[in-house]
Parts: structure tokens; sequence; C-alpha cells
């Protein structure tokens, strides 16, 4: 506690700063935003502190006038200081002036998007790397540009990989013990229903049907599970038809929920009949396990807790893709690659990640929930390059087992707590 770790998102932001003016930080509360973005700035404005947002509001001017970098920090508790800033860099596009952090996204029409004055990055809770559980060795940026060196050995075992879907990412819950942390959940997710719906400007009058909408979300992580069979898996108590679709929307907003996308290849492929459902995700597993109610017993005994959601598997295995999930978009994020899921529409092929470089080669990644890997785990893998020999880059498994090594037919297999940055 009170330590502070280094995050991936560092050298993003130090390379960006160096090139554009202004650099909004985005993502859900508790990530780190704040503390990253302050190591960087000279003048701060604190607009959740009561005193300096009354300032503010008084003579906005104040936020443009200070020695850079100047962060505005939680901007959209006065949504005038992104115009401000817009305008401001617009006068002036010396690198590295502004930085602006937000934990939600304001639906406001009015609001200039700030293309070309401001550059959005994206912060999430922390990857196994940055918790400093096992020592990567695997490099998923050199994997990505195909030269990637596999190896290493790891102590980490299934036990712990439970442990810390749990503990979960937020930086400000890592060492407390066990109880806490629960704790600090239920408070955050009373928070979101209670607070940060209102200042979305959606009152919840009916606060069980956003938690069990919220809990049916959680059982579906990892699925493609289509909303109204989320919906229906909240049960009696669960929203409304109508309310679903503005229930996710503030999510989303907020960056509670936080889907992967399907992927369709961006060059001329021999693929079709791909789906086009997102596959579901919160922004930390270890949320989703606590809306859930699961405890570590419950999931190495493959006891399934929570609204019953068709899924391929155990819940365990669901969230352990989930925590790889958390590392895969952070580590790709770094190495300008975006993550993408893959599937048909029969099921017949299935691919957990597809992660596409800035050249639009790819790495598909599986996840399994195992120690041993056997040739049908990774024949979709195989599959996937034989149809596109010249965009696949590489191929990977992550597992729960000891050692990273490279198999004969090409895929490299990886212990999660292996991989880095």
């Amino acid at each position: 506690m009170g330590t502070y770790r280094g995050r991936v998102v560092e050298d993003e932001l130090d390379s960006l700063m160096a090139g554009v003016a202004a650099i909004a930080l985005e993502g859900p509360k508790a990530v780190g935003k704040t503390e990253t973005a302050s190591r960087r700035a000279t003048t701060i404005f604190r607009l959740d502190d009561a005193a300096q947002h009354s300032i503010v509001r008084a003579d906005p001017s104040r936020l443009v006038a200070g020695p850079p970098p100047t962060l505005v920090d939680e901007w959209p508790r006065f949504p005038s200081s992104w115009e401000l800033v817009r305008r401001a860099v617009d006068a002036d596009r010396t690198p590295g002036r502004f930085l602006l952090t937000g934990s939600a996204d304001p639906d406001i029409p009015a609001l200039h998007s700030g293309a070309g004055r401001i550059v959005s990055v994206r912060m999430r809770p922390m990857t196994l790397a940055e918790r400093g559980i096992g020592i990567p060795t695997v490099s998923l940026a050199a994997l990505l540009a195909g030269d990637g060196e596999i190896g290493g050995r790891t102590d980490i075992r299934l036990e712990q990989y439970v442990d810390e879907i749990l503990a979960s990412g937020f930086p400000g819950f890592r060492g407390l013990p066990a109880r806490a942390v629960r704790a600090e959940l239920d408070g955050y997710v009373a928070r979101i229903i209670q607070k940060d719906f209102a200042q979305m400007g959606r009152p919840i009058r009916h606060a069980a049907a956003l938690r069990a909408w919220l809990t049916a979300y959680a059982a579906a992580t990892s699925t493609t599970a289509a909303a109204e069979t989320i919906r229906t898996a909240a049960g009696e108590a669960g929203p409304s038809r109508p309310t679903v679709t503005p229930y996710d929307q503030i999510l989303r907003n907020l960056w509670i929920v936080d889907p992967i996308a399907p992927w369709f290849p961006a060059r001329k492929s021999p693929l079709s009949r791909l789906v086009g459902r997102e596959k579901h995700h919160l922004a930390d597993p270890g949320l989703a396990a606590r809306l859930l109610g699961a405890t570590a017993p419950a999931l190495l005994a493959g006891r399934e807790v929570g609204p019953p959601i068709p899924r391929t598997g155990t819940l365990l295995g669901s969230l352990f893709e989930s925590l790889a999930a958390l590392s895969i978009r952070v580590f790709a994020q770094s190495a300008e690659g975006k993550v993408f899921h893959y599937r048909t529409r029969a099921g017949e092929r299935e691919i957990d990640f597809i992660i596409e470089g800035p050249d639009l080669r790819v790495l598909p990644v599986e996840v399994k929930l195992a120690e041993v890997i056997e040739d049908r785990d990774v024949r979709h893998l195989k599959a996937l390059r034989d149809d596109l020999p010249d965009d696949v880059v590489d191929m990977v498994i992550l597992t729960t087992g000891s050692e990273a090594y490279r198999r004969k037919d090409g895929v490299a297999v990886v212990p999660l707590a292996l991989l880095g940055p």
C-alpha cells in the first residue's frame, strides 16, 4: 500500500506528450489515472474537489493559464473544460501542454469531439505484470512483429491465478486483506448504481434492476450471449426490455462494460460466416467475480454461481479468459494493436482473441485453463493460419502451465504469468 507501481501505459503517454499538445487519459474509476497523470503535471486542477471546482467555475480561464503540463483531473465534472483545452490547442500546439483524465464519457451533443486536438488514451486495471505477479519473458509486441522468442518458467499456479482474479487489478485495492477487497468492490458497485448513473443524467429508480443486470452481465463474461439472454438471466428483479439499452450505454460510458468487438479481416480473405456479436467483459474480472459472489473454493471446485448463462466450460475458465483479456488489451495497445474475437455463426470455428497489428497482420491467441496442451486445443489457430498464411504472424495459446515453449506445429505455448508487453 502506498507504493506506486509503474504502468504499461506510461510509455505510450510519454511518447505522445513529446508530439501532441493534449491527451485525454480515459478509463473507469480507480484504475490509477490521476496518479499516473499527476506524475507528469506541473499544474493540477482536481475538479472532483468542491473548492477547486468552484474556483474553476468562477474563472474557467485558469484551466489554460498555468505552467504546463496542466492536468485537468475528472474533466467531465466541468464539461466546458474540454472546449477550453481544445481552443487553447488551436491557438498553440506546443507538445505536452495538457492532460485530461475522466472516469466517464459524457453524452453531450454540443461537445466538440476534439479530433485533431486531443488524443484519447485508454487506461485499464493492472495486468499481472504490473502487479508484480511473475516475471514476463514473452513479449506480445515482439510476437505481433513476428520475432517473438519463446522461453521462461514460472512458479505461478492455478490457485494464484484464482487469487488474482478475486483480488482485482484496481491499484488502490492491492495489498488489502481479502475481506477488505470484497468490501471495496461492493462499494465500487454501489457507487456505480447510486451516484455514477445520476451524474450521467439518469438517476436509478430501481437499483435492484440495475444490480441484477450487472450481475447477469458478469455471468456472461467471455461469452457472446444475446442481450435478451442476459436480461432473462437477470430474473424477475431484472430490468424491463426498454431499459436494457440505456443501462448498457451508460455502463459503457463509465467504462465498466468493456466488450471485445468481433473481428472481420481488414483485407480480402476467404473467411465468411463470421458472427457479429460482441464478447462480454467487465472492466475487471475481480468485479465480475464479486458481483457473482464467487469464492476461491467454489471456482476451484468448478461450481457455477450466479445467474444461468450458457457457456462452454466453467465459470473459472471464463474469468481466467477475462484476466488474460486484461493483459492482452493493455499490451496490444502499447504495441499499437487492436483486439478482437473470432467466431463463425455456427460456432465451428472460434478463437478467443485476434490481435491486429498496425500493419494489419494478425496474432491469434487462445486461452486454455490447463497446464497441458493437446493437438485439439490448437486446431482453430492452425486452421486460421492455413486460411490466411500471409496475414497470421504467429499463433499463441495462453495456459496455467509452468513453461513457455514452441510446439512442433509452430504454436507458442505461454503461461499467462510470463506474458508481457
